[in-house]
């Protein structure tokens, strides 16, 4: 990662003044170690009329896998890989943030103590920046910059191969920065936006980040017209932090346009100010677009299968259509929460005729669940290794053979706007592999072919134009009573499973 600043100077006023504003002689070239990689500094050129300061950022990308544990570690060999491989050791982001608040950790605060009027006045300045990546393109990076004080925000988009212009463009942008502003405020914008651009954080982001986003943001960020998508972006889009935020930005404003006495702006936040809706969790749509699909399907007997701590278990029980709602899961421990969740030991008689909880592991065949409206694989297929596919395949679709079957699965392309997910990891630890849009569209479509179904897709959560929704639902619907795969035999490819698991057969499962 590579960022340049420069500025022009006079016999009375020189450009090297800035080695003492950044508290870094232009005559030395330093090194500084970072938590994930070297930081260097060093002055290009330094001479009274021009002098310009690099900070070059070389990142370990072993060290970034390593500070993430492993994270997403297993599934796809590609999907491990991508851990090393990808464009945090050359596009600025989060890492070059931090590396700035280490490196020029007084010039951000405005301290000099060589040279304070110096330091509290407005400079020519030039700042360039290589490779930005702009989620949201250069009029993004023009409408954060623009409102600033810029004279000139230069955003190019950089193509993604020279020798090959009907490609289009890269999400990357060449950024020059020009205008007269103090070297602190520069700093602080770039310590907020680069991040802010990327869309992405390469580290957990805690509440302490947003008194970090507040003193960087002073005296510019109260006012900005893109006020809320940079706050919203700057904190991982976690929306307790952002509405804190947004609330102590407000009585900033409202301090100073009309002279309001606030004794502790850090401290005042009013708890009973609810300026926006509370996102909804992604897995509440999801359940929400399950039942959705099962009212469509007129289902009144379900299958809930890898049930879990019973979660969709208990909003089907809510809805009195569905008659006899039945959860499997390998896991007893899980199955106890779900008890305990669903308080069955203290349900009416009536109501707890509705719901049974059964042990079982979906790669086994089980005639018990034959003949239900409806099966339910809610985010469960990703926790098996893809050999087994097969197996759950054909215990489902091929013997237990619901009439509908709603498959949801993380879609790994929308991962990139998980600000707080390092790159290349999967959304969870236990995940085997995660699927793209086109992949889960392939394997879906070749179960329903083999197995005599129809299959339709409903994204869930937000439809990104880009990277499609965080969810993807698949639904089956029976088309034939009757296929040649479905004849009692397995396919080609699902291998042959015994009607019920061993204890240690579950426990491996």
């Amino acid at each position: 990662m590579f960022l340049t600043i420069s500025t022009t100077g006079t016999p009375e006023r020189p450009a090297t003044d800035l080695g003492f504003l950044l508290h870094k002689h232009p005559e030395k070239a330093q090194t500084f170690s970072t938590s994930h990689g070297t930081a260097h500094v060093f002055y290009p050129e330094a001479s009274a009329e021009q002098c310009t300061a690099a900070l070059l950022l070389e990142v370990d990308p072993v060290a970034l896998v390593r500070r993430g544990k492993g994270k997403g570690r297993g599934g796809a060999p590609d999907a491990a890989l991508a851990q090393y491989v990808n464009d945090r050791p050359y596009a600025a982001s989060s890492l070059l943030s931090v590396a700035m608040s280490t490196v020029f950790k007084s010039a951000l605060s405005g301290a000099c103590k060589a040279m304070p009027e110096r330091a509290a006045e407005p400079m020519p300045l030039r700042i360039e920046v290589p490779a930005l990546p702009a989620r949201g393109g250069a009029e993004l990076v023009r409408a954060l910059f623009g409102p600033l004080g810029w004279s000139r925000v230069d955003a190019v988009a950089v193509p993604l191969d020279e020798q090959f212009p009907e490609w289009g463009d890269s999400r990357y942008v060449r950024l020059v920065l020009e205008g007269e502003l103090r070297l602190a405020d520069a700093l602080r914008q770039l310590y907020v936006l680069l991040p802010v651009l990327d869309d992405a954080k390469h580290y957990w982001v805690a509440p302490d980040e947003v008194d970090k986003l507040l003193r960087a943001g002073e005296g510019w960020l109260a006012d900005h017209p893109e006020q809320k998508l940079i706050t919203s972006r700057y904190l991982s889009r976690r929306w307790g932090l952002t509405r804190q935020a947004m609330q102590r930005l407000e009585l900033v404003r409202l301090a100073e346009s009309d002279d309001l006495e606030v004794e502790s702006i850090d401290n005042a936040v009013d708890e009973t100010a609810d300026t926006e809706e509370r996102p909804v969790p992604l897995a509440e749509q999801r359940r929400t677009a399950i039942l959705a699909a099962l009212t469509a399907a007129g289902a009144g007997r379900v299958l809930d299968l890898g049930c879990g701590q019973g979660q969709l278990v208990q909003a089907l029980l809510k809805d009195v259509r569905f008659t006899e709602i039945v959860g499997v899961d390998v896991s007893m421990r899980a199955l106890t929460i779900a008890s305990r969740r669903l308080k069955l030991d203290r349900m009416g008689e009536r109501q707890a005729a509705r719901v049974t909880l059964r042990q079982g592991s979906l790669t086994y065949t089980d005639k018990q669940l034959k003949g239900y409206d409806a099966a339910v694989l809610s985010e469960v297929v990703e926790h098996l290794d893809l050999p087994r596919l097969p197996a759950l395949e054909y215990a489902v679709f091929g013997v237990a053979r619901p009439r509908t079957v709603l498959v949801t699965t993380p879609n790994v392309e929308y991962n990139v706007r998980w600000e707080s997910l390092p790159a290349g990891h999967v959304r969870h630890g236990d995940h085997r592999f995660e699927w793209t849009r086109a992949e889960f569209r392939d394997w879906a479509g070749e179960v329903a072919r083999r197995h005599g179904y129809g299959v339709e897709f409903v994204p869930v959560g937000p439809d990104d134009p880009e990277v499609g929704p965080p969810t993807q639902l698949a639904v089956f619907t029976m088309t034939a009573a009757d296929t040649t795969d479905t004849t009692g035999k397995p396919d080609a490819t699902a291998p042959t499973a015994p009607t019920a698991p061993t204890e240690k057969e579950a426990k491996a499962a």
